[in-house]
């Protein structure tokens, strides 16, 4: 993919599919790295499911037979020197503390790091597309850090759907100016 905003797109879509009802979206950027962690509290996998899953000839889906999202993550990752991680708890083992955690860390000064690209819109259009799903959205950097978290919008919104035309363009200029003013 040619930015990281679409593989958090992708990963986000299934933690959302995996039944979670919260899904984290966590940056830390520092001069020369970058880990993006994204976390929920879906049904999780087993360990033959995590080994599957960075496999490109693995999927879920029924509509076509190879899953590219998670191993090209990888490969952006460990293309720069970086790693990658998956941990994950099945809810069938763990009843109570179940979910994954995808973790990748990237080294932005490698000639093969991959942009980071619009990650407010990948948020907003997760959050658009899943209004009954919660995200909690977080990029920390040395100049200060951009969030977004949708039960605290629910609480401000007193049941007015997060999928509104006017809470959407709200939330896409929310993070317009948080980033605005970390890169002052």
């Amino acid at each position: 993919m040619k930015e990281l905003s679409l593989n958090i797109l992708d990963v986000a879509e299934n933690s959302v599919k995996a039944g979670a009802a919260l899904t984290e979206i966590l940056i830390e950027e520092d001069e020369t790295q970058l880990t993006l962690r994204i976390r929920d509290n879906g049904c999780g996998m087993t360990e033959e499911q995590v080994r599957a899953v960075i496999d490109p000839f693995y999927t879920t889906r029924t509509t076509r037979s190879v899953g590219l999202g998670v191993p090209l993550l990888k490969l952006a990752a460990e293309q720069t020197g970086g790693s990658f991680t998956i941990e994950s708890k099945a809810q069938t083992a763990h009843p109570d503390s179940h979910g994954t955690t995808v973790t990748a860390r990237f080294h932005k000064q490698h000639i093969d790091y991959t942009p980071l690209g619009d990650v407010a819109a990948s948020v907003v259009t997760l959050i658009q597309g899943h209004p009954d799903a919660d995200f909690y959205f977080c990029h920390k950097t040395a100049k200060g850090q951009v969030t977004l978290d949708t039960r605290e919008l629910r609480q401000v919104l007193e049941g007015v759907p997060l999928n509104t035309y006017d809470v959407i363009k709200w939330m896409e200029e929310y993070l317009q100016e948080q980033y605005l003013e970390i890169k002052e």
